[in-house]
This record gives C-alpha cells, structure tokens and sequence, in this order.
C-alpha cells in the first residue's frame, strides 16, 4: 500500500519584523485534499503565515517540503531557493486575497489568461478555452467582457478565484476572502469554496466565518501571539476549545455575529 505523503510540509518557521517577532517556530503538515480553517485575531499572524507560504514573505527561517520541492530559508544555506524556484513554487500555489487585486484595466477574460500565457507560455487559444471554463464554473461567463469596476465585490472575488485556479495550483490559499465584501455577497464566495473543497482541492484559508469552518474545514488552527495554539478537527476546536484564549475568542465572535444579524434585520 503506497503511503500518502504532506503536499507541504514546514517547520521551524520564523518571520520577524524588525524587533517584533510575528510567527515563532510554526510546524504544520497539510495532507492532499485537506481543507484548513485558520482563526485567530487580528494581529496573530495568520495573513503573515499564509505570505511566507507562498513567498510573498520571506521567512527568516523555515524547513519546507512541498510536492517535488524541498527548502532551507536559513540565511547562508545550501537549499535556499532560488529564483527559478520560488517561481515554480508560486505557480503551484494559488492566492485569493481579501481586496481581489484584479487588474483594472483588463477585462474578466484577461485577468484570467494573463499569467498562464505569460507564466506558463500557454497558447492564448488554449487559455481562453480554459478559462471559459473556469468562469463557467465559478458563474461569472456572462461577465468574461466586463471590466473589474463594472463588477460587484461578490463577482470580482468569484473571478479572482478563476484566476487563481487557471494556474492550476496544487494547494489554495484564501486570505479573509470574503472580509471586503457586503453581508449579502459573502455567501456566493463561501458557496464557491466548498464546491472546490467538495472537490478535493486542498486549501489553507484564513476566515472569521466560523460556522463555515465548522461545515467546510476538516482541521480548524487557532492562531494566537505568533504560534498554533490549538490544531485539531473542528467538532474538536471549535465545539470543545481548551485554551481561555480560544474560548474568548469564540465567544467574542458569536457576539459579534449576533449583533450583525440584528442589525441586518433592522
């Protein structure tokens, strides 16, 4: 029987800025077609981990094994990766951030054939056929002339989404994706990523929408102060919390929920 090996696999990682020390010696394995929840406040450093991931931050330290690559970040070490690398390493993980970061002056189609075409060298007949139908898929195709401004916040982010999924990434990372968008838009995004989770595509997402955590996740991390203080299911996390920290939080969430929802009803 062929043993299942982590897609990513990290540990010691470490990024500071200056004299304050934001993630401290984070170790995590993420296997294929796990989706996992990442909560936390403000200021815990789930978004900075989630950059150094990808290398949009550097790391001041990490050992990281992910697919074929394999990486020392220790400033002076023989495995630090290159450029050619760190490309490689970012076509196969795909980022949706909170603000869509579509290109304005590009219409839908465009935004989702640009880095295939000019990252991967695929033929523009070939990307527009994929990318129909990726924005078939994510409901936007009527929409594949439009410019991002002509679009809703729901509808730039379900394109963002495309986007990132023309690349065909191993693993997804979502950063407080539906933070910028209006209460009732959040649901078409969140609807989208379980039907990616449905389909097995393994992703890290940074969210405050607990109860989606709770249906969707198959592993809920609760981020405080820099560190994984709690890491489980989320029948487990979320239901039977064991750090005050966590049960504080919990608790500071549903309230806030609460009175969004009777706000809403107003």
């Amino acid at each position: 029987m062929t043993e299942i090996k982590p897609l990513l696999s990290i540990r010691e990682l470490n990024k500071s800025y200056g004299d304050l020390h934001v993630l401290k010696n984070i170790a995590l394995e993420v296997m294929p077609g796990e989706v996992v929840a990442i909560i936390g406040a403000s200021g815990s450093g789930k978004s900075t981990f989630l950059r150094c991931l990808n290398v949009m931050e550097m790391p001041q330290s990490c050992f990281m094994d992910f697919g074929n690559l394999s990486f020392d970040f220790r400033e002076g070490a023989r495995a630090q990766p290159d450029a050619g690398q760190l490309q490689q390493l970012r076509t196969q993980i795909g980022m949706v951030f909170q603000s869509y970061h579509l290109w304005p002056h590009m219409t839908v189609l465009e935004n989702v054939i640009e880095a295939p075409m000019r990252v991967k060298k695929m033929p523009r007949k070939v990307a527009i056929t994929e990318a129909d139908e990726l924005l078939t898929r994510v409901g936007m195709l009527a929409k594949r002339d439009s410019y991002p401004a002509k679009l809703s916040g729901g509808q730039q982010q379900r394109v963002a989404i495309a986007r990132a999924l023309a690349m065909k990434p191993k693993l997804m990372l979502f950063d407080e994706a539906t933070s910028a968008l209006d209460p009732e838009l959040v649901g078409e995004v969140l609807s989208l990523i379980a039907t990616l989770a449905d389909d097995g595509m393994t992703m890290l997402l940074v969210t405050h929408e607990i109860a989606f955590a709770r249906e969707v996740s198959s592993r809920v991390l609760f981020f405080d102060q820099g560190v994984i203080a709690e890491d489980g299911p989320p029948q487990k996390v979320l239901a039977k919390p064991k750090s005050p920290r966590l049960q504080q939080f919990l608790r500071r969430i549903l309230h806030e929920d609460i009175t969004a929802s009777q706000e809403n009803d107003q």
